[in-house]
């Protein structure tokens, strides 16, 4: 065998031979998201892992993502990426997720202003006009000689629109599990880009003097209050909504670590190691999801565009009720705090600070958009109860 042959033989066994225009396309669109990532900074703790994760499950023959028991292989022969998201799949890493969240998160702008779970719930908007369009499109479009969206995956799309990844997983687990990899992708990826979605919308539906109004400062909320609220919700929620224990009972757990006072270790390594240990696995798994193969069909565009969608009416949403608020107190309440009413927390929070300081530089809204933002992590997991009330098996 000569070196021309030897270079054609290599060449036809490598990954360059056996890619794909639909990995090709993948590959390209996980550059874009890890440029974004890194020089625009969206959110780079969740894109650039989705990024990486999407480029590594694209390059033909790595076998990262193989399945071993697909074909009746004891599951330790599968691919690291595979193994890791059986910790998706069953929901584990959404539920830790959750614990670290309520580690990190101050429920006291909630406590100090509980209009803000009207406007968590308004944010929710998104995600019943998302299920009304897609039940809709599956009625009336077939794929495959199949219905585009039953009714329980439409419920599992319509739950993007609250920019909740943990629930999105968690309510897509329980309805539509073979829907799994792009509603996460979609809802991770939207919750990566709230800088660049969210802006256009607030500034859209309000006036300059709405994003300039200065708000008054919170009241100081008591220790106590803060100690009982997370027993009290959790009691409250799981009482009436059973299947959101996994989801609320984290979350309220994390944030009990936090308030006690007695528990430093744990809440440290919640809000830290763990978290960032399991935001590592959950956002490279997502992103490896996303195989060029499966993932470039007529129903997964529908699933990114209706995503997009939800994202964006639930924004609309938290928006208009903000300016009704403003208006019944008259001028007391800055709309663009109605925008952080979806679940990304503290990113939604951020960008209406942002947005109100480009008004006014004097403006301070982070504290005042974390409550409705609080309240929209509760709200979407109320939302994912709500489903599964309905279509849950």
């Amino acid at each position: 065998m000569n070196f021309f042959e030897i270079i054609a033989q290599t060449f036809a066994q490598s990954g360059f031979a056996a890619m794909t225009w639909q990995q090709g396309v993948m590959i390209l669109i996980s550059f874009v998201l890890l440029y974004m990532a890194i020089k625009k900074g969206f959110e780079p703790l969740l894109l650039l892992p989705i990024a990486f994760g999407m480029l590594l499950a694209n390059l033909p023959l790595a076998g990262l993502m193989y399945d071993a028991t697909a074909e009746g292989l004891a599951w330790y022969n599968s691919g690291v990426l595979r193994i890791i998201y059986m910790g998706v799949k069953s929901s584990l890493f959404p539920c830790l997720i959750f614990m670290g969240v309520g580690a990190m998160t101050d429920f006291g702008p909630l406590i100090a202003n509980p209009i803000s779970l009207l406007l968590g719930a308004a944010a929710q908007f998104g995600i019943y006009v998302a299920f009304t369009l897609a039940n809709f499109l599956g009625n009336t479009i077939t794929y495959d000689g199949k219905p585009l969206f039953t009714a329980l995956q439409a419920a599992a799309i319509a739950i993007i629109g609250g920019a909740d990844g943990p629930t999105a997983i968690f309510l897509t687990n329980r309805l539509a599990p073979e829907l799994l990899a792009p509603i996460a992708v979609a809802a991770y990826s939207y919750m990566a880009l709230i800088p660049l979605i969210q802006p256009p919308i607030m500034r859209m539906l309000t006036t300059e003097k709405e994003r300039k109004i200065k708000m008054d400062q919170l009241r100081q909320v008591s220790k106590t209050e803060k100690i009982i609220f997370p027993i009290v919700v959790t009691v409250f929620c799981v009482l009436l909504l059973p299947s959101v224990a996994p989801l609320i009972g984290m979350l309220m757990l994390g944030n009990l670590f936090r308030e006690a006072g007695c528990v430093e270790r744990l809440s440290d390594t919640a809000q830290n190691t763990l978290c960032n240990i399991v935001t590592i696995m959950l956002g490279t798994t997502v992103g490896a999801t996303a195989d060029g193969l499966v993932f470039l069909q007529p129903q997964t565009l529908g699933i990114i565009a209706l995503g997009l969608m939800a994202f964006c009416f639930s924004t609309a949403g938290g928006v208009l009720l903000g300016k009704l608020l403003c208006y019944i107190t008259g001028g007391k309440i800055n709309p663009l705090i109605g925008a952080a009413g979806v679940s990304a927390v503290p990113m939604a929070a951020r960008v209406a600070q942002a947005e109100g300081r480009k008004a006014n530089p004097t403006n301070f809204l982070l504290m005042h958009a974390m409550g409705p933002n609080v309240a929209g992590v509760i709200g979407s997991a109320v939302a994912a109860g709500f489903l599964l009330l309905m279509f849950g098996k």
